[in-house]
């Protein structure tokens, strides 16, 4: 019995070794899903936020349901958009599409740019 019992209490050493490094292993793969999953996702938030406070009347916009229309009036967390001369809209602010409306204005600039450089020939 007294041997089985120390052999037990050996086997137990070579144990701490592997646990440090399942720790390890465990602390890289958190780092990892940090670097890779959470910090763009925060990244992306920032931007969003930034691209919202941005905002100012007279821009065209898309909402994330689809509607183009350009910002008649801000208030507050409320953005009213004016989809025909008559129609005004009320929507969140966080409705507003930063992807889409980026979209968007790349097309009036290259539009724009167009017009301009067939005036010009």
């Amino acid at each position: 019995m007294k041997m089985s019992l120390s052999y037990i209490l050996l086997q137990a050493d070579g144990a701490n070794a592997a646990n440090v490094f399942q720790y390890v292993l465990l602390g890289g793969m958190f780092i990892v899903f940090y670097f890779f999953i959470m910090r763009p996702q925060q990244q992306k938030q920032a931007k969003q936020k930034e691209f919202l406070n941005s905002l100012k009347k007279g821009d065209n916009a898309v909402t994330i349901g689809g509607l183009h229309g350009k910002i008649a009036a801000i208030e507050g967390d409320i953005v009213y958009l004016e989809v025909d001369k008559t129609l005004k809209l009320k929507f969140d602010k966080s409705s507003i599409s930063m992807e889409a409306s980026a979209l968007l204005r790349k097309n009036e600039l290259t539009a724009n740019r167009d017009s301009i450089e067939k005036v010009t020939k």
